[in-house]
């Protein structure tokens, strides 16, 4: 296991965590002047980012050895053999992905693709699928988004089950059951609920791979559950598991999955072009921490601050400045840098809608255009 990174469920080494990229959406690439630069010392160090645990397992040479022991996710007691025949019937759908530095899972996408999260295929171009029934073929990974946190796989085998993907949201309290491997333990199935919806991890934007608008559940998230299926009680597919907070944190069964219903969109893209496009703002933010309201005289208690904008992207058009406080987006109060991360993706690239700034004291109410962004 890792030391506490971003990423949640592949089971890798430090050099399978994913690569932190270019960082919050829109970093502008002209050189910093003084209040830039001021503005960066100010909020380096800032943002105490939530330890969040990369799922993916480092390759093992021996099985890994019994459990031990200790606290475990609780969920719905089971009634009758209901979840059982889920679990059958969904099994063979959810995939083992080996590279050369970690392994993790992956769902069944189509008969011959696999979906599963950007950060355990890394660097990877080729990997190896291990199936439910025992056999292994080899993978070619076809392309990733950064933004999301997704990849495609194509399968040498093109008779894959394909389950169905629910793309409406769930509702907290809902039944779910998780499929991956974790630690190496194949097919390992675990069970708990819904536990909220739209969660961002504090300190995510941090990197570009914002954990944003995730489906938490306390069914357990191990190292190698990374790519997963998260499933509601019909088999369904509602969520790729994505994250866990460790119990180093004080967290106790507290994961995240990427809803269905984005899986699903990014896969689309990237299976048909290659790349995903995401709406972009062209702005560089960081967390309003008390000391940076101090240092600037900033009034404001909540929102996320203009540290850099991209010139010439859709922030600097609407007049958006370093030092401005963003409150609000597209009709979405903002208290946090994740908040407009979220925002975003509620968005269209195009959108003509208003971005609400604080200004020495002032609130301004600045009409903007949502940009487009392509990832892979």
């Amino acid at each position: 296991m890792s030391p506490p990174e971003e990423r949640d469920s592949r089971q890798p080494p430090p050099a399978s965590m994913p690569r932190p990229a270019a960082a919050a959406p829109g970093r502008g690439t002209a050189a910093p002047g003084p209040a830039r630069l001021r503005l960066r010392a100010l909020v380096v160090g800032a943002a105490a980012a939530v330890a969040l645990t990369a799922c993916t397992a480092e390759p093992a040479t021996t099985p890994p050895g019994p459990p031990t022991a200790g606290p475990t996710a609780t969920g719905p007691a089971p009634t009758d053999a209901g979840r059982a025949e889920v679990v059958a019937r969904l099994a063979p759908s959810v995939v083992t992905v080996r590279t050369g530095e970690g392994a993790g899972s992956g769902v069944v996408y189509a008969p011959d693709v696999v979906i599963t999260n950007a950060h355990v295929v890394g660097e990877a171009t080729e990997v190896e699928l291990t199936y439910a029934d025992g056999t292994s073929s080899p993978g070619t990974v076809l392309a990733t988004d950064a933004t999301t946190d997704l990849a495609m796989i194509r399968s040498a085998r093109t008779d894959l089950p394909v389950p169905e993907y629910r793309t409406d949201v769930p509702r907290p309290g809902e039944p779910v059951i998780a499929i991956g491997s974790p630690l190496g333990f194949e097919g390992t199935v675990t069970a708990g609920i819904v536990s909220g919806l739209d969660r961002q991890i504090p300190g995510s934007a941090a990197q570009s791979r914002a954990l944003v608008d995730l489906i938490q559940t306390d069914a357990a998230i191990s190292p190698g559950n990374s790519g997963g299926a998260l499933l509601d009680e019909t088999g369904r597919v509602i969520g790729i598991n994505e994250a866990y907070l460790p119990p180093a944190t004080g967290a106790v069964a507290i994961g995240f999955a990427i809803p269905a219903a984005t899986a699903v969109d990014i896969a689309e893209q990237l299976l048909a072009d290659g790349v995903a496009v995401h709406p972009f703002l062209g702005a560089r933010l960081a967390p309003l921490t008390p000391q940076v309201r101090e240092a600037l005289g900033v009034a404001a208690q909540e929102g996320a601050l203009v540290i850099e904008v991209q010139p010439g992207g859709p922030a600097a058009a609407a007049g958006v400045a370093p030092g401005d406080v963003v409150v609000e987006l597209a009709g979405t109060e903002i208290t946090t840098r994740e908040d407009v991360l979220g925002a975003l993706r509620d968005t269209e690239p195009g959108l003509a809608t208003d971005i609400g700034v604080l200004r020495d004291g002032e609130r301004l109410d600045l009409p903007l255009t949502i940009g487009s962004r392509r990832t892979s």
